[in-house]
């Protein structure tokens, strides 16, 4: 019997299990028969330097501060790449690795990748979650800035180490090989939910507030995530329109979080928008299947129009329909399962959520598409396989579960 492969994971982006995508591409590639040990930051949900979750070792390093700056930003790089080049040469020492599979941003792992490929032919795997430079477009702006020019060398230099590419969809795949990448090395992993660990429970009245609409978003709070313009939408929900029978919940942290914070205040809607930060599953649960509608105010930029959301997976996972911006990802995602607003119109946006709220049988029937959909197509269970089916061309062959 050939020994197991052993297929080590760095990310940088969010700790791990937290990192949904993250957690179920490594237990998933460990229940079907390899060995799996991460590299993350730690975070104050998954503090422990080293633990061992359902057979996977996860190491972990302190996390950089928030990035608000450019300084920041840059900053932030070089540390988490010296931080993981320990950790992974400590891991190496112990057990060596098959293959790295690198999660970005940042697109600086493939100098990992490189180094124990000379010690030792370690295959290199691209798993791109974000495009950097449209990443770095969306947040501070500024086409010829010496900063874009550098993500956009980084970028082709991670393409051309990587022996596979994994994208998140076909607006990332079609990027990638735009860039020089042979199609035959890239593939395309969606990041639906695991159906059978998102599944809704009964809703609680009491989240409500006392009021008879609940509107949730769930997801990252960074300057790229449009939860400023949800608040502004809301306002006019709440000013123009007088409606005070929507309450709204904002689940969800990320480096604007205390900044969206104070913009509530500011707006005068604390009393309206409750931001209870990062929550575990079973709250999440909660809230999403009390939610009358669910929210994606991400805007048009150069990164989210071909991106993929996580939060339009998992509002369609429990069935609910939702209010989104008209962005190309978003729509092939939800399809009829939304109403959509002229992207980066506040106005419109609150304006389709009180008109999705008014209309019951509307709401029902969208929630009902959204989980056939996902359940049909879009669920874990389903993209999953393209994952396996990716590492097994990858290592010439599947690997050999335990019996």
């Amino acid at each position: 019997m050939q020994p197991r492969k052993h297929i080590l994971i760095i990310v940088e982006n969010l700790p791990v299990p937290f990192d949904r995508r993250v957690w179920l591409e490594a237990t998933t590639l460990h229940a079907s028969g390899y060995d799996v040990s991460v590299i993350c930051p730690q975070a104050s949900v998954s503090p422990a330097p080293h633990e061992v979750v359902d057979g996977i070792h996860i190491y972990r390093y302190p996390q950089p501060p928030a990035t608000t700056t450019k300084i920041a930003y840059a900053w932030e790089f070089p540390y988490c790449w010296l931080e993981t080049l320990k950790l992974a040469w400590r891991i190496w020492r112990t057990k060596r690795f098959d293959a790295i599979h690198a999660c970005n941003p940042p697109d600086t792992f493939f100098l990992i990748g490189r180094i124990f490929k000379m010690l030792g032919g370690v295959r290199f795997v691209y798993d791109q979650h974000d495009l950097c430079p449209e990443l770095y477009l969306s947040r501070f702006g500024g086409r010829r800035a010496v900063y874009y020019g550098l993500l956009r060398v980084l970028e082709r230099a991670t393409y051309g180490a990587a022996d596979m590419v994994l994208s998140t969809n076909e607006s990332y795949r079609a990027h990638a090989l735009a860039r020089g990448v042979r199609a035959d090395r890239v593939f395309v992993v969606r990041s639906g939910p695991r159906l059978s660990g998102f599944t809704p429970v009964p809703p609680e009245e009491h989240l409500k507030k006392g009021r008879k609409y609940l509107v949730c978003y769930l997801g990252v709070m960074a300057p790229q995530d449009g939860v400023d313009y949800l608040l502004r939408a809301v306002r006019h929900v709440v000013d123009v329109v007088h409606r005070s029978d929507v309450h709204f919940v904002l689940i969800g942290s990320g480096d604007s979080f205390q900044a969206v914070k104070g913009l509530r205040d500011d707006l005068g809607l604390t009393d309206l928008v409750e931001m209870p930060g990062r929550v575990p599953d079973s709250e999440v649960r909660r809230y999403l299947s009390t939610a009358d509608l669910c929210v994606c105010p991400d805007p048009r930029n150069p990164l989210n129009d071909v991106s993929t959301m996580n939060k339009v997976l998992e509002y369609m996972t429990v069935g609910k329909a939702m209010v989104s911006f008209d962005l190309k990802e978003s729509r092939f995602s939800a399809q009829d399962g939304a109403l959509y607003a002229t992207p980066n119109d506040e106005i419109e946006f609150g304006e389709r959520i009180l008109q999705l709220l008014d209309d019951e049988e509307l709401r029902e029937e969208m929630g009902r598409k959204n989980r056939a959909r996902l359940e049909a197509e879009l669920s874990w269970e389903r993209t999953s396989r393209e994952l396996l089916r990716a590492y097994a061309e990858l290592f010439g062959g599947a690997p050999e579960a335990d019996a």
